[in-house]
């Protein structure tokens, strides 16, 4: 879900803009994180990546929980003699609305603490397959972010404030908060995020990382605590585009129980091969003229990330206006009301029966009855406008369903591939890191261009561009449906040529103003 879901109904309905311009600095692109992992022992990765989350994590808050015996895993996993996986070795983290045997999958809410599944997600059965070591759960935006249109990204009842590793008192952003700031803070190289409208992209450009919003059925969403089933994705947050490269290749595929990805064996391709630093050249590139103005600085970060983007080669065609993306999130997010009641009943009621909350009405009554721990700071407005939806059959929410899709989708992102001959979309994914504000909630500003890829179903990948007074932002891709491995090829290109980034100093503030007197 958005960072934040009360703010006016554009595409990604986003608030107002940033009150105070920031001075921009050096372009800069892929985050030497923690060390690549070791292709010959398991266990010393993990134990490296362990001892990074007890370093950093009582000041950052971006782990719930770690896997009791994560080391012994890995030592089952360096003693076997069969093939090893593409991920061998590779420490990986997990949102908490991702399904993982042996810790519970809450979203973040005291009332699934006894969540306990009975089985992996499909998605985590994929990646230790493919070698991975699942460590940990990453705190969220509780319930993704669809609990409260007054929501504080990066707060859990779970979990508590998720902090950005760059500056501590600035938002990690959401839903998929934790993920982005342990990959900041160089706790794994990789984790996976979930989003049904910004929840990978904005806490990855917010935290200086690499994210990736697959098409909408590349990637299973079985076992995964669901808002919307039109929009909803698993996807690779990680500390380059290469990481994001082989944790996608890990993770996409078919599977039965999701017919949404009925073609995803069909359409995955060699994302690895993908990567290819010339594959700029030559290429004509939508620049989304209408997506800028976060803020002066941000837009002078943009237009050097372009400089660079011409220098590789390609070819930047500027497209100044779409009109309609205020009926889009209008539609939009009455599809996600109604979609998230059905689906979430259905999640529920499928739970273990220690999980005495079955259905939303059920998780509504009670946030009420432990509202001092549940609803310090904000309350569960969407919560009682997704109650009071009619559910999947009501011609309404069809008519909207099916608008938000044609005007994002094929008369909004397909129409401006064809009518402008380009091949992909950019622009800046957000402003930088906003503060975290326990009084007014999240303060995000700008209009950027996630809300079409998500309603739309269309990968979006975002590229560490540049930094704004010490605060890292982003330089989104978009293309059509199945356009990962164009979209990969595209942002490492560019990350190979804005050349390596600083790593998060966990400063207390980039702010050098003194705290007003007393």
């Amino acid at each position: 879900m958005p960072a934040n879901a009360r703010a006016t109904p554009t595409g990604d309905r986003l608030g107002a803009a940033l009150a105070r311009p920031l001075v921009a600095a050096l372009l800069v692109a892929a985050l030497p994180a923690a060390p690549a992992a070791a292709a010959t022992s398991a266990e010393a990765n993990v134990r490296a990546a362990l001892d990074r989350i007890a370093r950093h994590n009582d000041a950052v808050r971006a782990v719930i929980a770690t896997v009791p015996d994560a080391l012994d895993r890995a030592r089952s996993a360096d003693r076997q003699r069969m093939a090893r996986g593409p991920l061998f070795g590779e420490p990986v983290l997990i949102k908490d609305n991702i399904d993982l045997v042996g810790l519970p999958n809450t979203a973040g809410s005291l009332a699934l603490t006894a969540n306990m599944p009975a089985q992996d997600a499909p998605l985590v059965t994929r990646l230790k397959a493919a070698g991975a070591q699942v460590i940990g759960k990453t705190n969220l935006s509780e319930w993704a972010n669809f609990r409260s249109s007054q929501s504080i990204s990066g707060w859990s009842a779970v979990g508590g404030q998720t902090r950005n590793p760059h500056a501590l008192d600035r938002n990690s952003c959401g839903s998929s908060s934790g993920s982005g700031a342990a990959v900041a803070a160089g706790m794994v190289r990789m984790a996976i995020g979930t989003e049904t409208d910004g929840s990978i992209t904005c806490p990855a450009a917010l935290n200086g990382i690499v994210g990736l919003k697959p098409t909408v059925g590349l990637v299973s969403r079985t076992g995964i605590i669901p808002i919307s089933a039109s929009q909803d994705t698993a996807g690779p947050m990680a500390a380059s585009v290469a990481d994001a490269a082989r944790l996608l290749a890990a993770i996409a595929g078919s599977d039965p129980a999701d017919p949404a990805t009925a073609e995803a064996d069909a359409r995955r391709a060699d994302y690895v091969a993908a990567l290819d630093p010339r594959a700029l050249a030559g290429k004509r590139i939508g620049v989304l003229r209408f997506a800028t103005g976060y803020s002066p600085a941000t837009d002078i970060v943009f237009e050097q990330a372009l400089s660079l983007m011409r220098a590789a080669g390609a070819v930047l065609v500027d497209i100044a206006e779409f009109k309609g993306r205020g009926e889009i999130g209008a539609a939009e997010y009455q599809v996600l009301l109604t979609e998230f009641k059905a689906g979430l009943n259905a999640y529920l009621a499928a739970t273990p029966a220690t999980v005495k909350t079955r259905s939303l009405a059920d998780l509504i009554a009670f946030n009420t009855a432990t509202a001092d721990r549940e609803m310090p700071l904000f309350g569960q407005d969407i919560f009682i406008q997704a109650e009071a939806t009619k559910g999947l059959d009501d011609p309404d929410y069809l008519k909207a369903r099916a608008k938000a899709r044609r005007m994002a989708g094929a008369e909004g992102i397909d129409r401006m591939l064809a009518d402008n001959k380009v091949v992909a979309l950019v622009a800046p994914t957000m402003g930088p890191a906003f503060l975290i504000d326990t009084v007014n909630g999240d303060q995000i500003g700008g209009g950027g261009p996630g809300g079409l890829a998500a309603v739309a179903g269309y990968p979006h990948l975002t590229v560490p561009m540049g930094r704004v007074r010490g605060l890292p932002v982003g330089l989104s891709f978009i293309g059509p449906a199945w356009s990962e491995a164009l979209l990969i090829g595209l942002g490492h290109a560019f990350e190979q040529a804005a050349g390596p980034q600083t790593p998060a100093q966990f400063a207390p503030s980039v702010d050098p103003r003194p705290a007003p007197a007393r």
